[in-house]
Formats: structure tokens, sequence, C-alpha cells
């Protein structure tokens, strides 16, 4: 970056917050993306790789039906911090703050390296999360620094392919440590975390020597108060939706989070329109419509894409049986279709400046996804399951860069980093809402569903002296409770058990998944529905 380059941010007077920033050739914008890579790998790679392995760690810490807590506690912290990672760089500059965001994320991660429950480790996960949730928001900020509208959709498919290795590579790696019962005297399963140590290092390394882009200094007064109100608003309600099925969806309990959820958003509200400007998540930026749109389906899409990532590895690692390397490596179609989909996306926004196509194509093809799984069985055949893997993969691919060049596309740049940190806010928090809501959906339903079918099963004799043979019932102590009820809170069991045992647990399982994934559809159509009926078809800037 040459000196000339920085200068064109600054005006006679100062920096000009509206002045388009120097246009940078490809090379130089590859070079700063290439800092940014590495971050975000960093916070990709431990996605999938925990992805992968989260029943196994659920099942060592005895927190199987718990686990909803591992992944909803990095979304939730990393929701809540998202806004004000973009008001911190636009105060002091990208490249400082994305910095602090690694460190943080690394802490978080030595932390979770060492949990002694499945609480613990989501509490720890919740301070990973406080760095995690500005290295995507603060990439995407970037791009849009650095490129025209219409150019955004092609830069933003390298970080898509980032994610993508990251799929690839995280499925591997989290089988490969989950499969070891220890390694170097820890479980295998803690060097899923121990191992960003050193990759966080390599990213601060990385980016101290490439990513420098120009910073003009925009005052902002940091609220403080809107992130408390903001957080006294989600996390009750949060708290409900994973624990209700425990509570009673309807019980004094639940009634407390739901008003102190309400109070919460409320509080949140107000200090917002009174902070004005200088809000977390801007009121004003609620104005423009392309902005709104791209926020609530940002919203909407995040319910079925987090849930169905959450809900689709315990499919094939319960119902299928899988290891946590053959699971991983089994959602190769998604990962092939994400990157061929969005590289493709980026090009015809780049050459044509039209998105909506895209953007509705992407979103309908999401939708299928869903539910086709809903149409899974306990012994579907995987080229099936593939198909639902191949029309996720396309979907996300041409949906989501769509979503966020929407919802950029006319925003001054003065609030560019406000905006895309809040468009990524309700993304994280559909997530958020997706994953807690699709686990608890299911685990509410598994015990029951998995009763009624024990019970149907031991009608039968033959069932019933497999079930007394010694290792069938050495699998099945502790599983049944005298009540008659099922403890699902470790499924190892499930591996000692015949097959023919097994398969009422298992078909109970699949039938709870079979109603998670057809509400997640039902949520797809409603965006399906915006994005074809409410989002204009226009073309996008080339300047």
């Amino acid at each position: 970056m040459t000196t000339s380059d920085a200068a064109a941010f600054d005006t006679a007077d100062g920096p000009d917050p509206q002045a388009a920033p120097a246009r940078l050739e490809h090379r130089q914008i590859v070079t700063v993306l290439s800092g940014l890579m590495v971050g975000m790998f960093l916070a990709a790679l431990d996605q999938t790789v925990v992805a992968s392995a989260l029943r196994t760690i659920a099942d060592d810490l005895h927190g199987l039906t718990a686990q909803a807590w591992v992944t909803t506690a990095y979304l939730v912290t990393g929701t809540i911090v998202s806004p004000l990672y973009g008001k911190l760089s636009d105060i002091y500059g990208r490249r400082p703050v994305y910095l602090c965001a690694i460190v943080l994320f690394a802490a978080g991660s030595l932390l979770c390296g060492f949990a002694t429950s499945i609480y613990e480790l989501a509490a720890f996960r919740a301070v990973q999360g406080l760095g995690g949730g500005g290295l995507m928001s603060l990439a995407m900020t970037i791009i849009a620094d650095l490129t025209s509208p219409r150019e955004r959709g092609r830069y933003q498919g390298y970080i898509t392919a980032v994610f993508a290795g990251a799929s690839i590579a995280g499925p591997l790696v989290g089988g490969v440590f989950a499969g070891q019962a220890t390694l170097g005297g820890l479980a295998g399963w803690r060097w899923i975390f121990l191992l960003n140590v050193p990759l966080a290092v390599l990213a601060v390394m990385v980016v101290l020597r490439v990513l420098h882009v120009p910073h003009r200094p925009v005052r902002h007064r940091l609220d403080y108060g809107g992130a408390a109100a903001l957080v006294v608003g989600i996390v009750p309600l949060l708290v409900v939706t994973e624990q209700g099925r425990a509570w009673g969806w309807g019980s004094g309990r639940a009634l407390t989070a739901y008003a102190l959820g309400l109070v919460g958003l409320i509080v949140f509200v107000r200090c917002e329109r009174r902070m004005g400007d200088a809000a977390l998540l801007p009121l004003r930026l609620f104005r423009i419509r392309a902005f709104r749109l791209g926020s609530v389906l940002h919203f909407t899409v995040g319910i079925p894409m987090f849930g169905a990532m959450t809900t689709l590895p315990l499919y094939l690692q319960l119902a299928q049986g899988m290891s946590p390397m053959r699971a991983g490596l089994a959602t190769l179609p998604t990962v092939v279709a994400n990157v061929s989909v969005t590289l493709l996306v980026g090009r015809l926004m780049a050459r044509t400046g039209k998105f909506k196509v895209h953007l509705v194509a992407g979103v309908g093809s999401l939708t299928l996804a869903l539910l086709v799984f809903a149409t899974l069985r306990a012994d579907s055949p995987l080229w099936y399951v593939s198909i639902g893997m191949l029309f996720m993969g396309a979907g996300l691919g041409a949906a989501m860069q769509t979503i966020t060049t929407l919802a950029q596309s006319e925003v001054p740049r003065a609030d560019m980093g406000a905006a895309t940190a809040s468009v990524n806010f309700f993304r994280s928090n559909g997530g958020t809402v997706g994953a807690a809501a699709f686990l608890s959906v299911l685990f509410s339903l598994a015990g029951s569903r998995i009763g009624e079918r024990l019970t149907a099963a031991r009608g039968e004799p033959a069932f019933r002296r497999l079930a007394e043979e010694p290792e069938n019932a050495r699998a099945l102590d502790g599983v049944l409770r005298t009540d008659g009820s099922v403890n699902l809170e470790d499924s190892a069991f499930l591996h000692a058990l015949d097959p023919r045992v097994a398969h009422p647990f298992l078909d109970g399982y699949v039938s709870a998944m079979q109603v998670v994934f057809l509400g997640g559809a039902a949520v797809g159509l409603i965006a399906f529905v915006i994005a074809a009926w409410r989002v204009p078809d226009t073309r996008l800037s080339a300047d």
C-alpha cells in the first residue's frame, strides 16, 4: 500500500468518511485478502472440527442433551460483540481490532482444551466467541471498504473458499483427534482446541505482515449500555429455548425468562434511540430498504442453516453409525457444491450486477435440502443424503454472499463497518436460535419417541431375548430408567448394542430429526417468499 493510497482517504480538512477509498489493483486486494483469510481459516476450522467431534466430546463429558450450549454459547457472544467490532474498527482501524479478535479467540481455545464439564466447555466457548465474532464481520467490512458493490461477490468467493477448505480439513483433523483416547496425556478431543493456539500465532504473524489497509478514523461513542441490554434481552430467551423441555414451556422459570428477555429487548431499543448514530445497531440504518431486507433474510436463513449444520452430523453419527471422520468426509458434497456455486455466482454478479435471481435460487435450494433431510430414515442410503447436501451447499453458496451484498448495497461508506457487523449480528442470531431450537426440539421428542418404539419392541419375544443377552444387558444398564424413561446423556452405548436392539433407539432419534428438519424447511420457505416478493431486482453499481 503506497502513501498516495493512504492519502486518498484524507481531504484538506481531515478524513472524509464518505470518500471512496483509492481503487486498488486486483493483486493488492488479493494480498490484503491473504491476511484476512488466515484469521478466518482459524475460526472456520474450529467450527468444522468441533461439529465433527461434538458427539464424542459430549459423550466424554456426559452431556449429550446439553451439547447445544457448546454451539450456542459461542454464537451468543459472537453475535453480541459483532456490532462492537464494527464500531471499534471504525475508530481504531481494521488491523489492530482484527488482531485483538485473533488473540481473544486463542485465549478461549486454550481454556476449552482444559474444560472438565459440558457447561464449563460452553463457558469457555463463549470466550472464544468474543474473538470469533470479529473475524467474519471485519473481513466482510474490509472487502466492502476496498471494492465496489459489483466486485464484492467475486472477492467474497475467496472467503467462502476458505470455509470450504476448513470444511475438508476440519472433519479429518476432528476425526483423528476425537478417535484418540489419549494424546500427550490428554483426551484426544482436547487437542482440537489446543491446536488453535499455534495457528493463532501464525495468523498474527501473517496479519502483521500483509494486512495494511488505509484507515480513516470515524469518531464514535461506544454503546456499552446497548450491549448490556442486548445481553439481558437475548440470553434469557436462549436459555429457555435450551431448557424449556426440562422446565416446561409454560413453567414459572420459563415465563420469567420470557419476561426478562422482553424487558431487555425493550430497553435495548430505547438505548439505541437515545444513542442515535453511536448506537450499537443504528436504527436509522433500518430506514434503508436493502439493509432492512438483508437483516431479515440473514436472520431467517440463519435458522435452518445453522440448525441443519448442527443436526446433520448427529444423523450421520447416530443413525448411520459413522465415526466423526467418516461423518465429516460424508459432507463433502456440501463443500463441493458450496465452493462451486459461490465462485460462479460471484463472477456472474461481477459481470452483470444482478443478484436477486441468485438470492432466490439459493434460498429455494436450501429449503429443498431441508425437505430432503425431513424424509431421511435410519437406513437411508448415503446417495440420498448426499442429494440434500448438494442442495444445501448450492443454496448457501448462492444465498449467503448475495444477502450480504444486498444489505451493503445502499449503505453509506461511513457506516459500512457498523452495517456489516449488524447484518452479521442478525445472521448469528438466527444461527443461535436455529442451533438451540433444533437440538432442544430434537431431544425433547427423542426421549418419548424412543420410549414408544421400545415399548412396541418389548412386545416381541425375540427382542426381549436379545436385550437380555449379557453384552446387550450391560450396554443398556443405566440407559433404561425404572420409570420407563431413557437416559440420553451419553450415546456411546449404541456402539455396544446388537443392531437389532439398537434399532428402536435409532428409529426414535431419526423420527425426532424429521420433525426438526421439517420445521427448518418451513422457516426456509418464509425466507424464500421474502426473497422472491420483497427484494427489488436492481443492478449493483460498478463504482
